[in-house]
C-alpha cells in the first residue's frame, strides 16, 4: 500500500489512449527500464544482460536478426566469441526471459540500432554509475581522472587494474591504444562480481573493435576476488598498473599477510591499507613499467606510514605525487592525490628527486591531463625547470625527515611575481578610502521618535491583502522529475542578498514552465533562512527568472511603497512569526510571509520610511563590500611586503 507497482505497458497504453504520454527519447526509455528493474538487487545483472545482448549484436558481421535471442541462443553466441566470456555471463542469465526482461531488451535493442551497440552500452553504464545503484564512487572513475592517470602511466603490451570497479580506467587505456594504432591486453581483478562482469563486457567491446581493425590480440582477462587476500594473477608483471582502490578499509588482512613477500618496502601498518595497495601495484609491475594509483591526501603525511613512505622514496620507487582539485571524484568532495611508482632500476634523469605537482590551482581553460602531463614530461627530460606554485622536483634527502610528508603544497615554492603590482595596491587603497567615506554618509538621519510611531499604526494581515489582490505572492513552479533537457539562468537567494544579477541555473524539461519574471518594484525574499531579508529588485535583476529558492511579493504601488513593505517585513522579530522549521538538518527556517502584518499608513509616510529602509539596505551591502574588499587589500599588502614588492614609506612605530 505504501509503494505500489504498476505494469508499465498498461500505463503507457492508458496514457497513449488519452493523449497524455510523455514521449521520452530512446536512451531515456532504455535506462528507465533498467533503473526500475525489480528486484532492485539484480539491477546490475540486468545491465550486464543488456550489455551481453548488445555485444553479440556488435559481433554480428551479417545483417542482424530482428528477433530477440533466447538465453540459450545468447549463450551460444557468446561462446562463439570466447568460452570464458560465456561462462561469466551465464551466471546471471535466466532460463527464459521474463516479460520485464523482454521489454528491457527490446528497448535496449532499439537504442543499439540508433546509437550503435557500444555507444549504447556506454550510455547505460554512465547512467548506472551516476545513479544510486552503483553504491559508491568506486564503480567508475571519471574520464578526466582516467585520462590523467594513463597520461602518466603511458602504454604497454599489458595493462593491469587490480581494483577495476566497472572498468573505466582499463577501457580508457584500451581505447587510447587502439586510437593510436596499437593494442594493450587488459587484466583486471575486482571484488564485486557484478562490477567485474560489467568490466569484462566493456573491455570486450573495445576488443571487438581491435579485431575488426585487424589486430591479432588476446581477449581481456577479468577475475573476481580480493586482490590483497586472494591475488588471482600472482605471476603477472604488467607494463602499466593503474587502480582506484577503496580507502580506509580496516580489515584488509594485516594479520594474515604479515609475512607476505610483496612487502619489500616494509610491512604496512594496520591503519595504512593504502600502502599495502601501493606495494601490491609494485609487485605486479614489469621492470620498466609505471604504476599510477589514486590515494587519499592523508596518506602523504600520516605518521603511521612514514617508514614505508621513507623506504619508497629512499629506494626511488615513488616518483611523483600530484594533488588533484576537489570534486573530481564523486561522491567524495576532497582533493585526492595521484602517486606515480616505478621500480628502482628504471630511474629518470633526476635520480634522487621526487616530482610534486599541485594541480588544485590549475587553470580551467586547460585540460588537467595536459597540465600534469607537461610537468611529468619535463621531469623525465634532461632539462627540467620547475614552475613555481605548480610543480617542482624535491631532492629525496629533503623529504627524509621525521615526518616524511610528501604533500605537494608543503614543498612547492610560491611564484616570485606578486599577484598585484604596487601601483594596483595604491589604487585599491584609494578606492577603499572612497568606499569608507561613502559608508560614513549613507546612514539615514534619525532622532528621538515622535509621539505617533509605526508601532501605533493600525495593521493589516498580509494574507488578507493577498486575498484582496493588493499584494500577490509568486514562487517558481516545481520541476518535473524527468531528465532535464535545458537549463535557464535564474535568480537565487545569494543574488538577492548581494544585489547582483541572476547567476543561478535551473534544469528543466520541455514540459516545465518558466518561473515568474521579476518586474520593477518587486520585493524578493529567500524562502529559507535564519532571518527575513526582503530586498526590492535592482535594475540588473528586473527581467530575470525567479529561482526555486526565492519568493516574490508584488504590491499595488498606488497603495504601497515597495521599500516600505520590504523594510517592515525584514523586522528582526518577524522571523518568530513567519518562520517555520524546515525539514533540513541545518535547522533553518522556511519563511511564510502570509503570516505577517504590516502597518497601514499614508503613501507619503510610507515613501519617507521606505527611503530610510533603502538607505539601511545599501549601508549593510556596503559594509559587506568593505569587509570583503578590506580582507583582500590586507592580503595583497601582506604578500607585497613579504615578497619585497612593497616597502614601508615610513619606519613602523
Amino acid at each position: 500500500p505504501t509503494s505500489p507497482s504498476f505494469d508499465a505497458r498498461e500505463v503507457e497504453q492508458w496514457l497513449r489512449r488519452h493523449g497524455r504520454q510523455h514521449q521520452a527519447d530512446t536512451d531515456q526509455r532504455a535506462w528507465r527500464h533498467i533503473e526500475s528493474y525489480q528486484p532492485a538487487a539484480q539491477l546490475s545483472d540486468a545491465l550486464a544482460i543488456a550489455g551481453a545482448h548488445l555485444l553479440t549484436r556488435a559481433a554480428q558481421t551479417d545483417d542482424p536478426d530482428d528477433r530477440l535471442p533466447t538465453p540459450k541462443q545468447l549463450t551460444s553466441q557468446l561462446r562463439a566469441l570466447d568460452p570464458a566470456l560465456a561462462a561469466h555471463v551465464g551466471d546471471v542469465l535466466p532460463q527464459q526471459w521474463t516479460p520485464q526482461l523482454t521489454t528491457l531488451l527490446q528497448a535496449v535493442d532499439q537504442l543499439g540500432s540508433e546509437r550503435g551497440p557500444e555507444p549504447a552500452f556506454e550510455y547505460l553504464h554512465s547512467q548506472y554509475v551516476a545513479s544510486a545503484h552503483s553504491l559508491s564512487g568506486l564503480a567508475g572513475t571519471p574520464d578526466s581522472v582516467a585520462e590523467l592517470m594513463l597520461t602518466l602511466a603511458g602504454t604497454g603490451a599489458d595493462t593491469f587494474d587490480f581494483a577495476s570497479g566497472t572498468g573505466s580506467i582499463l577501457r580508457t587505456a584500451a581505447d587510447r591504444a587502439l586510437r593510436n594504432g596499437t593494442v594493450t591486453r587488459c587484466h583486471a581483478q575486482e571484488i564485486n562480481p557484478q562490477y567485474a562482469l560489467i568490466t569484462l563486457l566493456r573491455l570486450w567491446f573495445v576488443h571487438l573493435r581491435a579485431r575488426h581493425a585487424g589486430h591479432d590480440t588476446a581477449p581481456p582477462v577479468v577475475h573476481t576476488g580480493d586482490s590483497l587476500l586472494a591475488d588471482a594473477l600472482p605471476d603477472l608483471r604488467a607494463d602499466v598498473v593503474v587502480a582506484n582502490f577503496p580507502f580506509g578499509i580496516h580489515d584488509w588482512g594485516h594479520d594474515r599477510l604479515a609475512y607476505d613477500p610483496r612487502w619489500i618496502y616494509g610491512l604496512p601498518p594496520r591503519t595504512e591499507p593504502e600502502l599495502a595497495w601501493v606495494q601490491h601495484a609494485l609487485a605486479h609491475l614489469s621492470p620498466d613499467g609505471t604504476a599510477v594509483v589514486l590515494m587519499p591526501p592523508a596518506a602523504a603525511s600520516r605518521p603511521a606510514g612514514r617508514r614505508v613512505r621513507a623506504e619508497l622514496i629512499r629506494r626511488g620507487a615513488l616518483r611523483a605525487v600530484i594533488a588533484l582539485p576537489a570534486g573530481l571524484m564523486p561522491p567524495t568532495g576532497i582533493g585526492l592525490h595521484v602517486w606515480v611508482l616505478a621500480h628502482p632500476g628504471s630511474r629518470p634523469p633526476h635520480t634522487a628527486d621526487l616530482l610534486l605537482v599541485d594541480a588544485t590551482t590549475a587553470s580551467t581553460g586547460q585540460p588537467l591531463a595536459d597540465i600534469v602531463g607537461t610537468a611529468w614530461s619535463a621531469y623525465r627530460s634532461e632539462h627540467y625547470t620547475e614552475a613555481p606554485g605548480v610543480h617542482c622536483a624535491v631532492p629525496a634527502i629533503n623529504l627524509l625527515d621525521d615526518q616524511v610528508d610528501v604533500t605537494p603544497r608543503r614543498h612547492l615554492p610560491q611564484a616570485i611575481e606578486p599577484a598585484t603590482t604596487p601601483v594596483q595596491v595604491g589604487s585599491n587603497i584609494e578606492a577603499f578610502d572612497r568606499l569608507l567615506d561613502r559608508v560614513r554618509r549613507s546612514l539615514p538621519a534619525v532622532g528621538e521618535a515622535p509621539t505617533v510611531t509605526l508601532r501605533d499604526a493600525p495593521r493589516a494581515d498580509v494574507a488578507d491583502l493577498v486575498r484582496s489582490g493588493s499584494i500577490t505572492v509568486h514562487r517558481a513552479a516545481s520541476r518535473s522529475r524527468a531528465s532535464a533537457t535545458t537549463s535557464a539562468t535564474v535568480l537565487t537567494a545569494a543574488d538577492i542578498l548581494s544585489g547582483r544579477p541572476a547567476t543561478g541555473t535551473a534544469a528543466r524539461t520541455a514540459d516545465d514552465a518558466a518561473g515568474p519574471t521579476v518586474l520593477d518594484g518587486d520585493i524578493l525574499i529567500p524562502v529559507i533562512g535564519n532571518k527575513i531579508s526582503a530586498r526590492v529588485a535592482t535594475p540588473e535583476q528586473v527581467g530575470a527568472e525567479l529561482g526555486p529558492s526565492v519568493q516574490l511579493i508584488r504590491v499595488d504601488t498606488a497603495r504601497f511603497d515597495p521599500w516600505f513593505v520590504a523594510g517592515v517585513i525584514s523586522r528582526t522579530d518577524n522571523v518568530r512569526i513567519a518562520g517555520r522549521t524546515s525539514s533540513t538538518a541545518s535547522g533553518t527556517l522556511r519563511v511564510d510571509i502570509k503570516r505577517l502584518t504590516i502597518p497601514v499608513v499614508a503613501l507619503e509616510q510610507q515613501q519617507a520610511y521606505g527611503q530610510a529602509f533603502r538607505q539601511l539596505t545599501e549601508f549593510r551591502t556596503a559594509l559587506e563590500q568593505i569587509a570583503t574588499t578590506g580582507a583582500a587589500l590586507a592580503h595583497e599588502i601582506g604578500d607585497g611586503l613579504t615578497t619585497g614588492a612593497l616597502g614601508l614609506t615610513s619606519p613602523p612605530t
